[in-house]
Order: structure tokens, then C-alpha cells, then sequence
């Protein structure tokens, strides 16, 4: 495993226009180490900076697969996790630009006029659904508390 980060020198290039929105995102961040300079001057002090940073985010990263089986707001933290190591590692930029992208491209197809339609006549049909599965639940068996009313 290469421990080392990928420096890219040189200016932060413009982001092209959205495919899916038209408008222009701004410029993107250079990839590469976030490091201070006196951190990355010295190679044994970068190296251990980002065995730090490598710990940090997997610690973060182990947290949130934790809570998706567990209480808590697991996507959330992985997410956070990845961000901690694309403060120093490239390939998690990489991996944090395309998700965002993908996350921007789903939520401006959710706000499709047809798309909206198309949601809301499914929930609407899924709640009638339960209603009448209820309601039928209720006809055959009635309804029946834990505990004794009529004391």
C-alpha cells in the first residue's frame, strides 16, 4: 500500500456545467494532502500524519457500518468518515466528488414534475393498501387490548 498522497500542483480548474441542472458547481478543490506545509516539509512527519488520518477516518468509517445495524445515523457517519480521509487521501476526494454528484443528479430527478406525480400516486396507493389490510384485520378479529377494560 502506497502511503503517500498524490500532489497534484498547479490552479483548482473550473468545474464544467451540470449535466443534469445547466448551472456552473464552481471551482473544485486540487486534489492531493490538506496537510499544513511544515507537516508536509518533513516526510516522516507526513507519512505518520497520514497513518493518523488514516486511523481517524477508520475508526469513523467502522463506527457508521456499526450503525447501520445499530441505532444511529450510520450513512451519515460514513460519509463523515470518508471526508476525514479526503482531507489527505485522493482517492477518497474522488470517491466524495462522485457521490456528491450522484446525489445531486438523483435528488434533481426526484423533483421531476412526473417523477413527484408518479411518488405520490404510489404512497397514496401503498396507504390505501394498509388501510384496507387493517380494516379487514379489524372485520376478522376484532379489536383486542392487553389489558382488561371493563375493572
Amino acid at each position: 500500500m502506497n502511503a503517500q498522497s498524490d500532489e497534484r500542483g498547479g490552479v483548482a480548474r473550473v468545474a464544467e456545467p451540470d449535466s443534469v441542472t445547466g448551472d456552473e458547481t464552481g471551482p473544485e478543490r486540487e486534489l492531493g494532502s490538506r496537510a499544513p506545509a511544515f507537516i508536509k516539509a518533513s516526510k516522516p512527519l507526513h507519512v505518520s500524519w497520514q497513518v493518523g488520518v488514516f486511523a481517524v477516518g477508520l475508526a469513523v468509517v467502522a463506527a457508521g457500518v456499526a450503525m447501520l445495524v445499530l441505532p444511529g445515523p450510520g450513512w451519515f457517519v460514513i460519509f463523515g468518515g470518508m471526508a476525514i480521509w479526503a482531507t489527505e487521501f485522493v482517492w477518497a476526494q474522488l470517491v466524495l466528488r462522485w457521490t456528491r454528484r450522484k446525489v445531486t443528479e438523483a435528488a434533481q430527478k426526484a423533483l421531476d414534475p412526473k417523477v413527484r406525480r408518479r411518488n405520490i400516486l404510489l404512497t397514496a396507493a401503498g396507504l390505501v393498501i394498509v388501510a384496507v389490510l387493517g380494516a379487514v384485520y379489524l372485520w376478522r378479529f376484532g379489536l383486542s387490548l392487553p389489558w382488561n377494560v371493563s375493572e
